[in-house]
């Protein structure tokens, strides 16, 4: 099984930082919960208002359907231009280069 990468990118008009931790705790608390979630690293810049994320998977299907769940939710939220890019992990040169592939 190959696990896959999603990388995901949005404009935001913020909060960052703290701000944006305190207020989406409990949006990572539901995005921690997806089946076939590794992890997430959450993303943001302030300076070109994008946020957005890095997702672990552990296969195509769970990403297929985190994908399709939270641009529903992205856009229940008014986030209207979402980028979205998947991609398939070479985990033998990835464990080389000391990335991440959690259990």
């Amino acid at each position: 099984m190959v696990r896959q990468l999603l990388q995901i990118d949005f404009p935001a008009k913020g909060p960052w930082g703290e701000e944006m931790a305190s207020a989406y705790v409990g949006l990572a608390e539901t995005i921690a919960r997806a089946p076939g979630l590794i992890w997430k690293i959450w993303t943001e810049n302030p300076e070109t208002k994008e946020a957005g994320g890095i997702y672990l998977f552990e296969d195509e299907a769970s990403l297929a359907a985190y994908l399709e769940e939270h641009t529903a939710r992205l856009k229940s939220f008014g986030v209207t231009q979402i980028n979205a890019k998947r991609f398939a992990v070479n985990e033998p040169l990835t464990k080389i280069t000391r990335g991440g592939m959690g259990g």
